[in-house]
């Protein structure tokens, strides 16, 4: 990514944003109890359908990614998170099946990571990020990360920083896709729209494209999280517009977490002013 800081540089403010993907295949399900305890693995649609069309659309105008799916993944779909990661897109950490990571104790999020950092270096993929699922951290904090080797983490806050050594590329409520649906996040709708009525997938993506406006003018960091189970909620028409905002982005750096991190942990008196978590949580 070159020497100039991301998120702000000397001269003058840098918007830097990531477009990221949470979950694949039925591991959500799974911890969720949706799935009956006999249904057949590694055939879900978000893994032979959603993501391979996802990855077509991302080529098509040269967009890399960021992609936090679950560790089970490693053993399930482990072709398919070869081909994104050979597209140049990046795999990172979403616990091993979608637990809530703040209920995990230290030791259980130690295990976790362990788990999964092994289960994706077996199929040839270093995992750099962790975004932990409900957003929030709990008690293992950033250092069971560091521990396992992770270089950075993307809980629900604002503002970019560095942590005893780890990278934080927090994302924002109002910036996800569930948002718009979920009861739990009216507050995330009131920002996005004045009204905790469920927001529409035409009215998100306008508002997306008003929140990278506002960070090409102001600097700073955004990432925009979807999940590949909500893209039919989205649309393909919204989809495209979506990815033709980032993609014509010249007013504003696109980059992988990975790469956002490692600009951070080089330059940390970028980013004195730090990170506010936010509590919320999606449950």
């Amino acid at each position: 990514m070159g020497r100039k800081a991301l998120y702000k540089s000397a001269n003058r403010p840098v918007g830097t944003v990531a477009l990221t993907f949470d979950n694949l295949g039925e591991a959500a399900e799974l911890e969720m109890g949706a799935l009956p305890a006999d249904a057949p693995l590694g055939e879900h649609r978000t893994a032979t359908d959603v993501v391979p069309a996802l990855l077509e659309r991302l080529a098509e105008r040269g967009i890399a990614a960021t992609f936090f799916v679950e560790g089970m993944n490693a053993e399930l779909y482990p072709d398919l998170l070869r081909e994104i990661e050979d597209r140049g897109h990046e795999v990172a950490y979403h616990a091993w099946r979608h637990e809530q990571w703040d209920e995990l104790s230290a030791a259980e999020q130690a295990e976790n990571l362990a788990q999964g950092v092994a289960a994706f270096a077996r199929i040839g993929i270093e995992i750099a990020g962790l975004r932990p699922p409900g957003g929030r951290l709990g008690p293992g904090g950033v250092g069971v990360l560091r521990e396992a080797g992770l270089r950075y983490c993307s809980p629900a806050g604002a503002g970019a920083g560095v942590e005893d050594g780890v990278a934080l590329l927090p994302f924002q409520w109002r910036h996800l896709d569930a948002s718009c649906v979920l009861p739990p996040l009216a507050a995330a709708r009131e920002q996005m729209s004045g009204s905790p009525d469920p927001v529409e997938p035409a009215a998100f993506v306008a508002f997306l494209e008003t929140e990278t406006d506002r960070l090409a003018e102001n600097g700073g960091f955004l990432a925009i999280v979807l999940h590949p189970f909500m893209l039919d909620w989205l649309g393909a028409e919204n989809l495209d517009a979506l990815l033709d905002r980032i993609a014509g982005a010249d007013d504003l750096q696109v980059a992988r977490c990975v790469d956002v991190a490692d600009d951070v942990l080089a330059h940390p008196q970028q980013y004195v002013s730090g990170t506010v978590f936010d509590a919320t949580s999606w449950t």
